[in-house]
């Protein structure tokens, strides 16, 4: 995507402190747009710049999401683009899940979504805009000792064809990327990895087809077409983003 070919658009990015939601950010910020970055973390504070504004809070509430949406009115004049990337992990069957692990990956994962954009769909209908919600392999495919984390990115996926059909004649596209593997603290910290520096070994290389696993950055410029006039067709669909690892 050329430089500046987003100039005049603004977006917000939950989960804006980690991997993919960084590389979000950076990504749209290239092409010329400002970017509301919204994450519990507090490193969320270290992407504050000229056209990045942040917003630390939980974003699976309904007051985080509202604030949000005013804050990027309020910096920005409106609302072009939502990233809900936002995500938590749980490695276990469902035999050995709690009720609160469910319920916290449901809160984390899905309400987040639901408050999100509930709160930017008036703003997003305005600007005709677009939604891009990250969803799974894990919410297309069965995969094992991920009960409720498939259970969650399953959940986004008929959010994404819900809410795309329900609001394509308002102008608002709502797609999902669907990523593998990626080489983030996120796949490292779900696999007990995390003092290695990377969640990426022999056995989740091979097992992709292409023979790797995708970078932040490769998923970010996948989220940046879906959110570009460039994806003008595209509503409704989920984009496989995992190195082939769908199609075995």
């Amino acid at each position: 995507m050329g430089e500046g070919e987003l100039a005049g658009r603004s977006a917000i990015v939950t989960g804006a402190a980690g991997g993919i939601g960084r590389a979000v950010v950076e990504a749209l910020v290239a092409a010329g747009a400002a970017v509301l970055a919204v994450d519990l973390d507090p490193a969320i504070a270290e992407l504050e710049g000229a056209r990045v504004a942040v917003l630390r809070g939980d974003v699976s509430s309904a007051e985080t999401a509202q604030r949000g949406v005013a804050l990027a009115r309020e910096r920005f004049g409106g609302v072009d683009i939502l990233v809900n990337n936002a995500a938590r992990f749980l490695l276990k069957p469902l035999i050995d899940t709690s009720d609160e692990e469910w319920d916290g990956l449901f809160n984390a994962n899905v309400r987040s979504v639901f408050v999100q954009t509930r709160a930017a769909l008036p703003a997003l209908i305005e600007r005709r805009g677009a939604i891009v919600n990250l969803a799974s392999i894990s919410g297309v495919l069965g995969l094992p000792d991920q009960a409720a984390y498939c259970a969650t990115k399953g959940a986004i996926v008929q959010i994404t064809r819900q809410v795309a059909i329900q609001h394509a004649r308002d102008g608002v596209r709502v797609n999902a990327v669907a990523p593998g593997a990626v080489d983030t603290l996120f796949v490292a910290r779900s696999l007990g990895t995390e003092s290695e520096g990377s969640g990426i070994n022999d056995e989740m290389t091979a097992s992709h087809p292409l023979g790797r696993v995708a970078q932040p950055q490769e998923i970010a410029e996948v989220v940046l077409f879906l959110a570009s006039p460039r994806s003008s067709v595209m509503t409704g669909a989920i984009v496989m983003a995992d190195c082939g690892y769908s199609v075995q």
